[in-house]
Parts: structure tokens; C-alpha cells; sequence
């Protein structure tokens, strides 16, 4: 009985390639910690301060199962085998966001040099916040003739800078793909963190931040 039962579990850990998958998952906690984090540095004390939610985790622990129990040699066995059969990567399956790259600070830095520029243009509602994490002159009329060229300009730079930004975090973090699922989260982390009276659109319109 006991030699069957090694044998048995031996071809258990064999088997496993066939029936494990690893499959890496958005991070979308780490996300928005990222994004709120980017955007405060940009924003400064104009991004309200609040305090990013925290991934929870399952920390309960298994219960003894029979395996606990059986001879050392088949325990050491079992354990080996899922060792080599399931890779580290199986751990970064919720990573934290690598935001520290040089390209992901110089623009960072761009921005929020060019944010003083902006405050003025969200302050009176001429800007808004889009559902796909730009800016966009939605009020044309807001803005002194004599500075729309300088508006026009300083939105088409940093919009320039969001795009590339999404794309830098999302390659930064070895999965190109996240770039759609980044976009989404700075989109809403931008209206969110945004200051009252300004303007964001969530997909269904314009609404003004109370």
C-alpha cells in the first residue's frame, strides 16, 4: 500500500504541466496606487489626498491535508515536484507596478511642470478630464482669444505625455497588453482625485466635480 501510494503521487506531480496554468492578471490594486501616486506628484496639493484602497489577499491557512501526514520521503517527494512544476512567476501573479523607470519620470516631470500652466484653463471649466484618460478643450469660449493658441499647445503636450506614459508603465512592466486596462485606471484616478468645480467625462457626458 505504502509503495502504491508514492507511485501514485509521483505521477500526480508529472502530470501537473497538463493541468496547471499560471496566468499573470492585472493588477488592478497596484494600479490604482500607481496612478494616485503619479498623480499626485503631477497635481500636487491639487489632487485631493485620499488614501488608495490595498489589495487584499487571502492569508488563511490551508488546513492539514493527508499529504502532512504521510512518510517524509513521500512529503519531500510531492513538494520537489511542485517546486520545479510551478515556477516563481506564480507569485507575481498580483506584482506591484514598477513606476521608477528614467522615461516614466521625465514625464512625470514634464507634466507637472506643465500642470501650473494648466490650472488656470481647469479651474474655469475650459478643460476636462476624459474617459480615456486625455484632456480636451471643452470650452472654447472660457479661454481670452489671445491664449487659445497657448491652450491648444500645452493640451496637445500633454497629451502627448498621458499616451506615452500609459504605454512606458505597461512595457516598464514587462506586459505591453496592461496598456488599455492602465489607460482605464488613470482615467478614472484623474476624476476622481480631481478638485471641485472641475469638469471629467466618464463616457456619459460631462459632469462637474462637486
Amino acid at each position: 500500500m505504502r509503495s502504491t501510494l508514492l507511485l501514485k503521487i509521483l505521477l500526480a506531480t508529472l502530470l501537473l504541466p497538463a493541468c496547471v496554468t499560471i496566468n499573470v492578471y492585472f493588477p488592478a490594486a497596484a494600479a490604482e496606487q500607481a496612478a494616485d501616486k503619479i498623480i499626485g506628484e503631477i497635481w500636487g496639493t491639487d489632487s485631493k489626498k485620499g488614501t488608495p484602497g490595498k489589495p487584499t489577499r487571502e492569508t488563511q491557512l490551508p488546513k492539514k491535508s493527508s499529504l502532512a501526514r504521510a512518510p517524509g520521503m513521500v512529503r519531500y517527494a510531492a513538494a520537489r515536484g511542485l517546486d520545479v512544476l510551478i515556477p516563481p512567476v506564480a507569485a507575481a501573479a498580483e506584482p506591484d507596478l514598477n513606476i521608477a523607470t528614467p522615461a516614466i519620470r521625465q514625464l512625470t516631470q514634464s507634466m507637472e511642470a506643465r500642470h501650473t500652466q494648466l490650472k488656470p484653463y481647469y479651474d474655469s471649466g475650459a478643460l476636462g478630464l476624459t474617459s480615456t484618460g486625455l484632456l480636451e478643450l471643452r470650452d472654447l469660449n472660457a479661454v481670452p482669444l489671445p491664449e487659445r493658441t497657448l491652450v491648444r499647445k500645452l493640451v496637445g503636450e500633454d497629451n502627448a505625455d498621458r499616451n506615452n506614459l500609459y504605454r512606458e508603465i505597461a512595457v516598464a512592466n514587462g506586459h505591453p497588453e496592461w496598456e488599455a486596462d492602465i489607460r482605464s485606471t488613470f482615467a478614472q484616478r484623474w476624476a476622481q482625485r480631481s478638485a471641485s468645480g472641475w469638469y471629467y467625462n466618464d463616457g456619459s457626458g460631462w459632469k462637474q466635480k462637486s
